[in-house]
């Protein structure tokens, strides 16, 4: 869990250009992003293997295709690709 934590702060970790001194010298800073969107990433990537697992199960069994369970996973891939275009 631990390494699917700094994948994720690593991905949304963000890097500045910065000026330093007279001569103008060229520095980078990277800016991490919060603990808090990364739990939630991580939580929102979980969920969504989890439903899909669900959905993969429930077609297999039941032979039907679960349109909530659907659009509960459309919407998480929808969070997480706006949190990474914001980011």
């Amino acid at each position: 869990m631990i390494h699917f934590s700094k994948w994720i702060r690593k991905a949304l970790t963000r890097r500045e250009i910065k000026r330093k001194g007279k001569t103008k010298k060229i520095e980078y800073v990277e800016i991490p992003p919060s603990e808090r969107l990364v739990y939630t990433v991580q939580f929102c990537l979980i969920a969504l293997t989890t439903l899909t697992v669900i959905e993969t199960v429930h077609i297999i069994v039941l032979k039907t295709f679960n349109e909530t369970v659907f659009s509960a996973i459309s919407g998480l891939i929808g969070t997480i690709v706006g949190v990474f275009m914001a980011k």
